[in-house]
């Protein structure tokens, strides 16, 4: 055996003699000498196994060029792909949540491209402050008497839990004490914080006796926490803005108010339910938080907005630095608060919304039209059919929403071989994967996320018709 193997492994190129191919020049100018010289090494072992185990010949210079052409640029491929969210969440935490405005990216890509006046008053030539970029917006689309902007809205309410009431009590209804993805948990955050948690009320029901049995010389603090990803329904009561804000105001301790997502216009408009704006919400809290890349459409960042004398004194706070956003982020966030400016076109111009507006109407129209062509795609390996289904906003916000929808409905035949496991791992593996989901034992794409419909379909017809007899 051994004797029939050894002029085989003989054949084996040097790498010296595959460097020396047009491919492999190609492959150096392109992502290097080093890296280069392993893959073909890497290949090369690969065969040298391959003809030890006595299958195949030994490949030439040129294949094996190319081979490591292949390994090269699959390691070189972004792990952050861009995919096509069918899942019918339209603010999916795990695909990025909201898809920025072209002004929004357009902004942010000349703040990558360009020095830019990020902390330089341009007025008088001195230094000036990053937050001044959006301060002003900030303030007028919520009526705040200042307003400042750290990297998430965790980073927001810690921030503001800290400078208002480090080392003292935090008072908070139990039915507000939230946990949102990923297991990270409100006590959690107040520890971290340095305030003391101080529980009132009961799950379902709190009233304003219990805030004001709470109080003490040592408190801090009063958190309001609005539950946007859950609701407790049923026998509740909870204590209004209005009247939190009168019991903390004879008692000489700020309102913090949490909003989540938070959203700066009326959700009615787009056929939501009603969910308190920061507006309403800065009416009354000396403090309130709320989330960039949810409902408001942005990049990812966490707002807090209120009074000056407490903004100022978060902004004088040493870990706000830690927290603070760069510049691209900064560029992105300013275009995006511009556009409420306009409050009638924002469906037009921001993403989000106009995902949420889309008519139920051109939705079905859409899946009815691709359903065709995943039909005559995939033939007789699959039942494909359009669907009525669901969709929902998403990250948190309104949990008990959802919005009509239309999707294309994809099931294995009984007898065939085929798994529906087996087609969405496929579908994961196209240079832009689609994402959907399975209901019931079918593969739902959800179209009202479908904004680009042709390059769905280049993308679907990539895949190996071949696995799927």
């Amino acid at each position: 055996m051994e004797s029939r193997i050894a002029p085989r492994l003989r054949n084996l190129p040097s790498v010296d003699t595959v460097l020396k191919t047009d491919k492999a020049l190609m492959l150096i100018e392109r992502f290097g000498h080093g890296a280069t010289v392993d893959a073909i090494r890497s290949e090369l072992e690969h065969a040298r196994s391959t003809l030890k185990a006595g299958f195949s010949s030994a490949p030439s210079p040129e294949r094996l060029a190319q081979q490591a052409l292949v390994r090269l640029t699959d390691a070189d491929r972004s792990t952050l792909r861009t995919v096509f969210n069918l899942t019918g969440t339209i603010l999916h935490t795990n695909l990025g949540r909201a898809v920025l405005a072209e002004e929004a990216i357009t902004a942010a890509t000349e703040a990558m491209r360009n020095a830019v006046a990020l902390e330089f008053d341009l007025k008088s030539g001195k230094r000036g402050e990053r937050d001044d970029h959006v301060k002003a917006l900030l303030c007028d689309l919520t009526g705040a008497e200042d307003a400042t902007v750290v990297n998430n809205n965790a980073a927001a309410v810690l921030l503001t839990l800290n400078t208002l009431a480090e080392g003292r009590d935090a008072i908070v209804s139990r039915g507000e004490l939230i946990e949102i993805g990923g297991a990270f948990r409100m006590p959690d955050i107040m520890k971290r914080a340095g305030v003391r948690l101080i529980e009132i009320g009961t799950t379902n029901r709190t009233h304003p006796a219990d805030y004001k049995a709470a109080l003490t010389p040592n408190t801090g603090i009063i958190l309001k926490v609005h539950t946007s990803n859950y609701r407790i329904m049923g026998f509740t009561t909870e204590v209004g803005a209005r009247d939190l804000a009168a019991i903390a105001k004879q008692a000489e301790v700020p309102v913090a108010h949490d909003l989540g997502s938070g959203t700066l216009v009326e959700l009615t408009r787009y056929g939501l339910e009603k969910e308190p704006t920061v507006r309403e919400a800065a009416a009354y809290a000396d403090v309130v938080t709320f989330s960039g890349d949810k409902l408001l459409g942005g990049p990812q960042a966490g707002f807090i907005v209120g009074k000056r004398k407490w903004i100022e004194a978060i902004n004088h706070n040493p870990m706000k630095r830690a927290l603070r956003v760069d510049k691209v982020r900064l560029a992105a966030i300013e275009a995006t608060l511009k556009l409420y400016r306009d409050p009638d076109r924002l469906a037009e111009r921001i993403p989000t919304l106009k995902l949420i507006a889309r008519p139920h109407s051109d939705i079905r129209t859409q899946a009815e039209r691709i359903a065709v062509k995943i039909s005559e795609f995939f033939g007789a390996a699959f039942v494909v059919d359009v669907c009525d289904c669901q969709s929902q906003v998403g990250s948190g916000a309104l949990p008990l929403t959802t919005v009509p929808s239309a999707g294309v409905r994809i099931q294995a035949k009984t007898g065939s071989g085929n798994s529906i496991d087996t087609l969405t791992a496929a579908m994961r593996t196209l240079d832009r994967p689609i994402v959907g989901r399975i209901e019931n034992g079918s593969l739902v794409l959800d179209v009202r996320g479908l904004t680009d419909e042709a390059a769905f379909l280049s993308a679907l017809t990539s895949l190996d018709c071949g696995a799927f007899p």
